[in-house]
């Protein structure tokens, strides 16, 4: 690392501490929203299995919650220490969302703590759950508050720049820039198919091990059910982010697709590889998508990267980032909807295939690299940005010569939490398995939906 400048170093510890926090941001974002799910579904039909998995998720929610507030934590000091020039420019448009998310997560943990001890203490059990609404809208709160910060970055808005300093400064407006509304729907989407696919990816487990009980059939169809929406749902703003990128970040989409001249009824370029001239080969060519996703017709015009300066270009890598994310999401789509179509399919008759519950069972690790190739997508197709058209990353980071040990006590404090992490749920659930709970409560029996 000691060839590294820092300003490199800088951005691989951020990297780093976004690459971990975003898998247990989007957990507690999206669990209290299935856990809701799961208890409104046992009081509305008087079914003590779904209680006993609300009951079973909102444990293991907690450690995530740990695990993320300490990741967010380090990303909020990391602003300070490595991005001093940015904090200082920025400061004033990131502070009221800053400050939000703080209040919004205080909420979330207030209510969390009182959920998590008064179950059986309510005769109207309705009662019990409306203290969930809190936990499930504060998380999102706090998803919307800190991705409004994000959205602040790409497309900068309500402030002027005068001597280097942000000046006539108006929060709202600069809050709710264009980029706010689909990039906030895309994350929340993509934070609730991402706790669907884990959960549905342990009901499947369950059942690839012979565990046959209603239980594990019943949270089965729970979680692939809301996968398939939520995925679907992500999908379909992933269209809308399409065009708001030709709108606002032509230079990011036209990178994404390799689209270097402009024009009409532009094809989309899926796979393929650059050759030394620059030439696009082996890629599958779809004659006026770009143009379509761009403005829904085929004689719609998109901008080239020829019409921008070569330095203030996006790498051009990320046009992987953005064919693997979709190929993503298509699968998260195409495995819930077989298993909505099971009944039909060779062997569904007789239950659950073992290929379609080990397509379920991938849906949790599909959903993780989805979600985390969108995020370096948004950040590597930024660049060389930090405030796009304002400040470039080079003029915002630190010149310390500190951030390499910084970046190793960090990455070996991530593995331990991730570690740590896991070794926690596993024994949580290994000690007191789902089948004795099922015994103590009186479940024991059925097999059945």
């Amino acid at each position: 690392m000691a060839n590294l400048d820092p300003v490199t170093l800088s951005r691989m510890l951020t990297g780093l501490t976004l690459f971990v926090h975003i898998v247990f941001a989007s957990i507690g974002v999206g669990v209290p929203l299935m856990i809701a799910l799961a208890e409104w579904r046992g009081i509305r039909a008087a079914d003590p299995h779904y209680t006993l998995l609300a009951r079973r998720w909102a444990r293991g929610f907690v450690i995530s919650v740990a695990i993320g507030v300490v990741t967010g934590t380090s990303i909020g000091l990391q602003l300070s220490l490595l991005w001093p020039t940015f904090m200082r420019v920025a400061g004033q448009a990131i502070a009221l969302p800053l400050f939000m998310e703080t209040f919004a997560f205080f909420v979330e943990a207030i209510f969390l703590g009182i959920y998590l001890y008064t179950w059986d203490r309510f005769k109207n059990k309705l009662l019990h759950l409306l203290l969930l609404i809190p936990v499930a809208i504060g998380s999102s709160a706090s998803a919307f508050f800190i991705t409004t910060l994000n959205a602040f970055m790409n497309t900068p808005q309500g402030f002027t720049l005068k001597n280097g300093v942000i000046a006539d400064f108006q929060p709202l407006v600069a809050m709710f820039n264009p980029a706010t509304p689909t990039k906030v729907a895309h994350v929340l989407a993509s934070s609730y198919t991402v706790s669907a696919g884990i959960l549905a990816g342990v009901a499947a487990f369950s059942l690839l091990r012979g565990r046959e009980h209603a239980y594990f059939k019943k949270a089965l169809k729970l979680t692939v059910v809301s996968s398939f929406v939520f995925a679907l749902a992500t999908a379909m703003i992933g269209d809308f982010s399409g065009k708001f990128l030709a709108k606002y970040q032509p230079e990011k989409l036209a990178a994404a697709e390799w689209h270097f001249e402009t024009m009409e009824r532009a094809p989309l370029i899926y796979g393929g590889v650059l050759d030394e001239a620059g030439n696009v080969r082996y890629a599958l060519e779809i004659p006026y998508a770009l143009s379509i996703l761009a403005g829904n017709s085929p004689d719609t015009r998109v901008i080239g990267l020829e019409e921008f300066p070569e330095d203030v270009r996006p790498p051009l890598l990320i046009h992987y980032m953005f064919d693997l994310k979709v190929t993503i999401g298509a699968l998260l789509v195409l495995i819930p909807f077989l298993y909505l179509l099971r009944r039909y399919l060779p062997g569904g008759k007789k239950g659950y295939p073992v290929w379609l519950l080990l397509g379920i069972l991938a849906l949790g690790p599909l959903a993780m690299v989805a979600i985390e190739l969108g995020w370096m997508f948004a950040e590597f197709g930024r660049q060389p940005w930090i405030i796009r058209g304002y400040m470039k990353v080079g003029e915002a980071a630190t010149t310390s010569e500190s951030v390499g040990p910084m970046l190793l006590l960090f990455a070996v404090l991530y593995l331990v939490l991730c570690l740590s992490c896991i070794l926690v749920l596993s024994r949580m659930f290994r000690n007191k398995d789902v089948l004795t709970e099922l015994r103590q409560a009186g479940l024991e029996g059925g097999k059945g939906q």
